[in-house]
């Protein structure tokens, strides 16, 4: 596999079965085989997404005194500001060339879950930051239902069958700034390659080249998304769920070349995370003679708060 297969939500959202079929079998073998798709017929307008990268320039651009007073010390980044450099992939100690935003869930019914996740922080410079960032957050969480629906109908579960684990989740958007590069970087790149934590990531900003994912034979393959198209991948939680059935592909942010580096690069994943009480435990029409189950039983809470710990984001 040397590219990364395309597939239309509109397809899974008809009323016609033969195209909602179509679909799940398509983003399923896609998961299967490289763990990647660049998806249409998602829920943003362009009107959002316009919205959305100016504002999130604005933030960038403040200066680094204001943008400072936004890093909340003892969370471990899960809202607001984090610096330049501070985030690193596991096994690096190199710091990734960027800095970034979390927006956190927005809790429905559930004062427990309130107490439980930080407050999102709000930008008092500038009004419209945060409420664009709100939607965006909501109508990339409703797209993501739709993708595990598809996911769940794939594995033979009930199609509602992560529903309930991702209401009310504790899922990141998280608007990414990677500056221009001033001096040769020693051993560091935009982002170090990695895997993902959570069940799925949606990324928006994978237009120009600098994604790149790695297939099975361990080829670096470049992830460009067409203008309306988001790339949505596998992560671990969800790799882990189907005992490495939907892989959880390694990938990277390489700098760009030298006549480039004077520029700034943006993306905005969002990480869908369902409820820190959900069991990870291997699914049982994963696992067969040829495929024994790989992992012990973990929630998704426990295993978030062994990987942030990899990633340098909370010291013990």
């Amino acid at each position: 596999m040397n590219k990364v297969p395309s597939v239309d939500l509109s397809d899974f959202l008809s009323e016609d079965p033969a195209r909602k079929q179509k679909f799940i079998n398509e983003i399923g073998k896609a998961y299967e085989d490289i763990g990647f798709v660049a998806l249409k017929g998602h829920f943003l307008s362009d009107q959002l997404i316009e919205g959305l990268y100016s504002e999130i320039k604005k933030f960038f651009d403040l200066p680094q005194e204001v943008k400072d007073k936004y890093e909340i010390e003892g969370i471990g980044g899960q809202r607001g500001y984090t610096s330049f450099g501070k985030e690193h992939a596991k096994g690096r100690k190199e710091g990734d060339l960027k800095e970034f935003w979390h927006f956190g869930q927005y809790v429905e019914d559930n004062p427990k879950l309130e107490k439980e996740y930080p407050e999102n922080v709000q930008v008092a410079e500038l009004p419209n930051f945060n409420e664009v960032g709100k939607e965006t957050y909501k109508q990339l969480e409703k797209t993501a239902k739709y993708v595990l629906r598809a996911l769940a109908l794939h594995l033979d579960l009930e199609e509602t069958y992560f529903d309930k684990y991702i209401k009310n989740g504790n899922s990141i958007l998280r608007p990414i700034h990677y500056p221009p590069i001033k001096e040769e970087p020693k051993n560091a790149v935009r982002a170090a390659a990695h895997g993902d934590i959570n069940l799925i990531t949606l990324l928006m900003g994978a237009q120009g080249r600098g994604l790149q994912v790695q297939n099975h034979e361990g080829e670096w393959i470049d992830a460009i998304a067409e203008p309306d198209e988001l790339m949505i991948n596998v992560g671990d939680m969800l790799s882990r769920h189907t005992n490495n059935r939907l892989k959880s592909t390694i990938h990277q942010v390489i700098n760009p070349p030298k006549e480039l580096w004077g520029t700034s690069r943006y993306s905005v994943p969002f990480f869908m995370h369902p409820v820190s009480d959900m069991p990870l435990d291997v699914l049982e029409n994963c696992i067969d003679d040829e495929h024994p189950k790989l992992y012990d039983d973990i929630t998704s809470g426990e295993f978030l708060y062994e990987r942030l710990i990899e990633l340098g984001l909370i010291k013990v």
